[in-house]
């Protein structure tokens, strides 16, 4: 079994433009949200990192092919054209088109712009020539123009497709002599009208289709990511303005025809198509008296402007609300709008209302204070304070160790950008914050992952993000690399433990050294068992006076379907496989399904009873047997992709610094006595196809 692909990447590396690869994310975002994660990676991670086991569809945007040629060319080229062969897409706009042929061919005999040569991905097995239309500017829209396509409707015949339609050009080519291609297997889907600037042969392909091996790749001239609404209407002059007007007429067309696109690529379209606003963040804490004081603590970093404050910090600016500063009229606006199930949202003044690309780091965050009570249900309708409060609160009482600071300050926001991102990266207010210290949302816009992954981040999903600080005097005794693992052990016990013993045989274990994986209901298997992944953990820690600073990410599909499973969808597997029995001897029925303010409350307490016993005693031999308990790798039989290819049976991990211990095997699968141990920063683990790799 493989494992869902979960990941679009879009390249971003030498050659791509700013503006081009804003395009392309924005658009995918809003059609493939939450199925897929929308990543721009580099060139570089495309040559060396692991990326082809978790990427549905790899978009080489618009920019200057060239530049994609000196990164990629040999091993990055060799790389996607053998994972498209094995099931992979290739989308490639304009300069990705010209890149995704056998042949470009870009202003022949203009010396300052001429680009001639093959190429070596050789998905269209022809030329792609342009420019298609003449007056392209680097860099500008002097050349920029509505290009009329007509649509081939039986190559799609998929959802409502126009039959003629208006997108963004500049630059792209023409694919010629498309037409005596179809014997290799290539589609029109999609042909100019106007009258071309250059000898397109048979035909006047503008969007090529083609089915290769198990994959397939799409390949365009124009750019039909490209939606009108992020266009500069001020840029190069009036004649811009009535493409943009133009562009926008035939928004729906264009859409029409991208989702059409897409779906025959294999593709889910998401259902909802909006880009969400930021909304309110509010700050609380178990005992609501706290909050101010926690407020008072941030003082030296917050500003005074026309009497509101503000802590404008190095990645984002809050601005801090208190329940005494508001005006009577805003406050009856909010609760009116959070009546018809609407919560406020940010104040985004800064932006344009429309539903554009929008710079999240620029918007003002507005944090609401509360300091006499917890939010109410009208103010955070997906988040129930109270009940997050009274869940932790029970935990607490249960624990046999007085910590309880875990969860004791909560921040919370419906839509954000990443949890992770907006501690971490302001790091003076970060340097503030106390242990335990947690920031929640329901919906995040920016969430990040390891390495170049991010965890789709849809509502349904437990997505929250905890602030440690690690004394450095602990780290030869209880070294900080640990809290990656007791996080991921946090959240599986935290399942396990969620209400007395209803939930321990939860199939639910843990993959080195970050990842949460779930037994797959949709793949049932009597001979094998099949796990999916369901959450990760994403730590990151910098050094501040006598101690480390973590802030550890959570993200665990608790109630979401998609993109893979969810917890609440395994309890009806769960029950049918329990070994009890009810009083009639027929398998219990599934437990209550769980709720996020109940998880939230018993992994973070799970994580700070685990986190305490590890600061008093490191990682024990009680310690290191919970962790085995969960694991998915003893005994595993694996590949050192890096050593070889050598043959390894998995044995643990090191009590010292959480290496991954890996015997060599030598003849019928016999320990040569040779040991090999791998960090966990440096490596990745391919559980499904047994392979460790050195990650970049």
């Amino acid at each position: 079994m493989a494992p869902n692909k979960l990941n679009i990447l879009v390249y971003s590396g030498n050659g791509s433009t700013v503006e081009s690869v804003r395009h392309v994310l924005y658009t995918f975002r809003r059609l493939l949200a939450p199925n897929y994660a929308v990543i721009p990676v580099t060139g570089e991670m495309i040559v060396k990192e692991p990326w082809t086991a978790t990427c549905a569809a790899f978009v080489m945007p618009g920019g200057a092919d060239s530049g994609y040629c000196r990164t990629l060319n040999g091993e990055g080229n060799r790389r996607i054209r053998q994972w498209v062969e094995r099931g992979g897409v290739y989308i490639g706009f304009c300069a990705g088109g010209y890149y995704g042929s056998s042949r470009c061919e870009f202003e022949v005999g203009n010396r300052k712009m001429e680009v001639i040569g093959n190429r070596e991905l050789q998905f269209f097995p022809g030329t792609c020539r342009g420019c298609a239309f003449p007056g392209f500017v680097y860099h500008s829209e002097e050349g920029a123009r509505a290009a009329e396509l007509k649509v081939n409707k039986s190559a799609l015949g998929i959802g409502s497709v126009p039959d003629i339609f208006k997108t963004y050009y500049n630059g792209g080519g023409v694919f010629v002599d498309a037409e005596k291609y179809q014997k290799d297997g290539v589609e029109i889907l999609a042909s100019y009208t106007e009258k071309l600037a250059v000898d397109s042969g048979e035909g006047t392909a503008a969007v090529v289709y083609r089915k290769l091996g198990d994959g397939a790749t799409l390949l365009t001239g124009p750019h039909p990511e490209f939606a009108a609404v992020n266009l500069d209407k001020r840029a190069d002059g009036p004649g811009f303005v009535k493409v943009v007007d133009t562009l926008a007429d035939d928004e729906k067309h264009r859409m029409d025809f991208l989702k059409a696109c897409l779906t025959k690529l294999g593709l889910e379209i998401s259902k909802e198509q909006n880009v969400p606003s930021l909304s309110r963040i509010h700050l609380s804490s178990i005992r609501p008296l706290d909050t101010p004081e926690l407020v008072h603590s941030l003082e030296q970093f917050i500003t005074t402007e026309d009497e509101e404050e503000y802590i404008k910090g190095e990645n984002d600016t809050f601005h801090i609300v208190k329940p005494s500063t508001w005006k009577m009229g805003k406050l009856m606006k909010s609760l009116s709008d959070s009546e018809n199930g609407v919560e406020e949202k940010a104040d985004q003044s800064e932006i344009a209302a429309e539903d554009r690309i929008v710079d999240y780091n620029a918007v003002t965050k507005q944090v609401l204070v509360h300091e006499e009570d917890y939010p109410g249900s009208k103010e955070t309708p997906y988040f129930n304070h109270h009940a997050f409060y009274a869940s932790l609160q029970h935990y607490q009482s249960q624990n046999l160790d007085e910590s309880t600071d875990f969860g004791r300050h909560l921040m919370y926001g419906e839509v954000v950008t990443s949890t992770n991102t907006m501690l971490e990266k302001n790091t003076n207010l970060l340097r503030l914050l106390p242990t335990g210290f947690t920031f929640t949302a329901t919906v995040q816009v920016a969430g990040r992952g390891r390495g170049s992954n991010i965890w789709v981040s849809p509502p349904g999903s437990l997505m929250f993000s905890t602030v440690i600080r690690h004394p450095m005097s602990k780290m030869q005794s209880s070294p900080v690399v640990f809290v990656q693992y007791l996080a991921a052990m946090a959240v599986v016990e935290g399942v396990k433990s969620y209400e007395g013993s209803r939930y321990r045989d939860m199939p639910v274990k843990l993959k080195w050294p970050n990842d949460i994986f779930a037994l797959d209901p949709n793949r049932p298997n009597k001979n094998k068992k099949e796990y999916t992944k369901i959450g990760g953990i994403l730590v990151n820690a910098q050094y501040n006076a006598s101690e480390y600073i973590a802030v550890v990410g959570v993200g665990v599909n608790a109630m979401n379907p998609a993109p893979t499973t969810s917890l609440n969808a395994l309890l009806p597997f769960h029950s049918s496989s329990s070994s009890s029995t009810n009083s009639n001897n027929k398998p219990p029925s599934p437990p209550p399904p769980f709720t996020l303010e109940r998880l939230l409350s018993r992994i973070l307490t799970v994580f700070e009873s685990l986190y305490t016993h590890f600061i008093r005693k490191g990682f024990d031999k009680d310690l290191e047997q919970r962790y085995y308990d969960n694991w998915l790798h003893m005994d595993q039989i694996v590949t050192l992709e890096n050593e070889g290819g050598v043959r390894a049976r998995i044995k643990g991990i090191t009590r010292d610094y959480g290496l991954l211990i890996a015997e060599e095997l030598g003849w019928e699968d016999r320990a040569t006595g040779k040991v090999w141990q791998f960090q966990s920063d440096g490596n990745s683990f391919d559980f499904f196809k047994g392979l460790v790799k050195r990650k970049v």
